[in-house]
C-alpha cells in the first residue's frame, strides 16, 4: 500500500510535445467519432465556515460527454505518482488513433477515502467579479478542485446519438501498483461530483457584489475535442451569500472589454 501524498509537477499540456487536434481540421474530423466536453451551471450551492473563519461557496460539478465518441485516456506509469496518458479516437469504419496531447494522471489522497487515479487539470472552478453592466472584470479566486476520474457515473444526455445504455467506464482506479489506467466518459454520460464532495468550493471570504460561479472543463486541453468553446458554465452569485438570493445582478455575465484587470490572466493563480 501506497504511504504519503503525491506531489506531481502540475505541468501545463502545453509543456509537452503534442499532437495536432483532428476534430478541429474538417479532412479528419469526418473520420472520427470526436469527444465534446460540456459543462453544466454550477447548482446545489451551500456556504461553510473554516475554523480560521473562512467562508467556502459549495457547488455541484457535472462534466457532460455529448459528442460522437466518448472522452478516453490511457494513462500509462511516468513516476511513483503520476501517469502519462494518451488520448484514443475512435473511427468511424472501425479502430481508433492515440494522440499525444500532454494530458497526465495522479494517484490523489482524499480525506477519509482512499486514493485514486484521476485525470490533471480535468476541470477548474473561477470566481469572477462582475461590474455594473455585468461584464467580467477580474478573476479573483479559483477553486482547488482540479483533478477527476473521468468515469461514467449518470446517464444525463440519453438522447445523444451513440449513447450506450449502460455505462462503459467504471468507478475510480485505486490500483497504486497498477502501471496502465484507462478512464473515461461515454457519449450522453456525465461524470458528476455533490457540492459535499472534497474540494468542491471556491472561497468567498470578504466578497462583496455581483459574481460569476464558473466551472471549466479540460482548462488545458489534455481532451481534444470536436468543440472546443462550450466548456464553461456560470451561476451568477451575490456575495455575500444567502442561499439563491442575488437582486441586483444579472442573469448571465458579458464578456470582459479589453481593460486592465490586475494582470495578464485576469486575478488569481491557480492553486498547487
Amino acid at each position: 500500500m501506497a504511504h504519503g501524498s503525491p506531489a506531481p509537477a502540475e505541468r501545463d499540456a502545453s509543456a509537452s510535445a503534442r499532437d495536432r487536434n483532428p476534430c478541429l481540421r474538417p479532412a479528419t474530423a469526418q473520420e472520427l467519432k470526436c469527444p465534446d466536453l460540456a459543462m453544466s451551471p454550477p447548482d446545489n450551492m451551500f456556504l461553510t465556515r473554516t475554523r480560521r473563519g473562512r467562508l467556502r461557496l459549495h457547488a455541484a460539478n457535472y462534466i457532460n460527454s455529448v459528442g460522437d465518441g466518448p472522452a478516453e485516456l490511457r494513462g500509462r506509469r511516468a513516476t511513483r505518482w503520476t501517469m502519462k496518458a494518451q488520448q484514443v479516437i475512435y473511427r468511424r469504419g472501425g479502430g481508433k488513433v492515440r494522440l499525444k496531447t500532454g494530458a497526465r494522471l495522479v494517484f490523489k489522497a482524499i480525506p477519509g477515502q482512499y486514493r485514486y487515479w484521476k485525470f490533471l487539470h480535468a476541470a477548474r472552478f473561477e470566481l469572477w467579479k462582475l461590474d455594473r453592466r455585468g461584464r467580467r472584470i477580474k478573476r479573483v479566486e479559483v477553486g482547488p478542485k482540479v483533478s477527476y476520474c473521468l468515469r461514467d457515473l449518470q446517464h444525463r444526455n440519453p438522447q445523444v446519438a451513440g449513447s450506450p445504455r449502460k455505462f462503459v467506464y467504471p468507478a475510480c482506479n485505486q490500483e497504486f501498483g497498477t502501471q496502465r489506467v484507462t478512464l473515461g466518459t461515454s457519449v450522453g454520460w456525465s461524470d458528476v461530483y455533490p457540492s459535499t464532495y472534497h474540494e468542491q468550493w471556491i472561497n468567498v471570504n470578504r466578497r462583496s457584489g455581483c459574481f460569476a460561479y464558473v466551472h471549466i472543463a479540460d482548462p488545458k486541453n489534455g481532451i481534444y475535442e470536436s468543440d472546443e468553446d462550450n466548456n464553461e458554465a456560470e451561476t451568477i452569485v451575490r456575495l455575500p451569500w444567502k442561499s439563491a438570493d442575488r437582486r441586483g445582478c444579472p442573469r448571465e455575465s458579458k464578456p470582459a472589454d479589453n481593460e486592465p484587470d490586475g494582470g495578464p490572466d485576469g486575478g488569481a493563480e491557480a492553486p498547487r
